[in-house]
């Protein structure tokens, strides 16, 4: 009878339905997991049999190289204008969303948690400089490292983010005070990759972090959930933590089905 409870538990799972801010997310994950792959199988190839590096295979497929640039940048870009098709949690910044709620107490996650995140990401990434000043790692790694925070960066807004969880404590990533840093910090390996192409990624992602700060100091009002209604549940347009709440009972479910079956296989 326990095994039969677990099986219907998991066969009453409600569908999921995604918005389309969260179906852009999903197309964003897929893309940028391709390209994590791409790269790693040549990084692999480069090791194994002594082939081009990243950065040269890149570079021998102009095509290629502009592809994946564009695709960044042209993001990045996008950020800083309103857009719908965008989370809630980057779109704060622009007045257009701003919707007053009469409340005047501005309460936002606490700014050493902040700083906090701040100091451990360049800490993090600073033992990864120091290897590569050592020549201990190759631009190839430092690009495969950025490839893989761009899957990272996703993986937060879909599934699980650390940010959140142990630092910041928000409720979602409508609420996050850091959400714009995302592609500073996806491209904070690339200051060691002296590129054009590199360089340049890593400069606009910059400008988008100091857009995101300056808004930020200037009207604090619009990142606060308790002053702008428009970062309120019922306003949202992404539905996330609905999603996630889904996969982590979706989860439970298994584990649960799991236990049971390992509890009649004992008996």
């Amino acid at each position: 009878m326990g095994e039969e409870n677990a099986q219907k538990k998991v066969g009453k799972r409600k569908k999921v339905k995604l918005t389309v801010v969260s179906m852009y997310h999903y197309v964003r994950l897929i893309a940028r997991s391709c390209t994590f792959l791409y790269l790693l199988v040549y990084y692999i190839i480069f090791r194994v049999n002594g082939g081009m590096e990243i950065e040269e295979v890149i570079e021998s497929h102009p095509g290629m190289l502009i592809f994946i640039w564009a695709f960044f940048i042209v993001e990045m870009i996008l950020r800083f204008f309103p857009s719908r098709f965008e989370s809630p949690g980057c779109q704060k910044q622009f007045a257009r969303n701003y919707v007053k709620t009469g409340e005047t107490k501005i309460e936002i996650q606490d700014n050493n948690a902040v700083m906090l995140a701040a100091l451990i990401w360049v800490a993090f990434n600073g033992v990864f400089g120091a290897l590569y000043m050592k020549e201990i790692l190759d631009d190839g790694i430092m690009i495969l490292l950025c490839s893989f925070y761009s899957v990272c960066d996703m993986i937060c807004i879909l599934f699980f983010c650390p940010f959140q969880s142990w630092l910041l404590k928000n409720k979602c990533c409508c609420t996050c005070r850091i959400y714009n840093w995302d592609y500073a910090m996806m491209f904070t390996p690339l200051f060691f990759v002296a590129k054009a192409y590199t360089w340049s990624l890593l400069v606009v992602s910059v400008a988008l972090l100091a857009r995101w700060e300056i808004t930020f100091f200037r009207f604090p009002e619009r990142f606060s959930e308790t002053t702008n209604a428009y970062l309120r549940c019922q306003n949202c347009t992404e539905k996330l933590c609905t999603h996630k709440k889904q996969l982590s009972s979706l989860w439970k479910q298994i584990a649960e089905y799991t236990q049971e079956r390992i509890k009649r296989l004992k008996l």
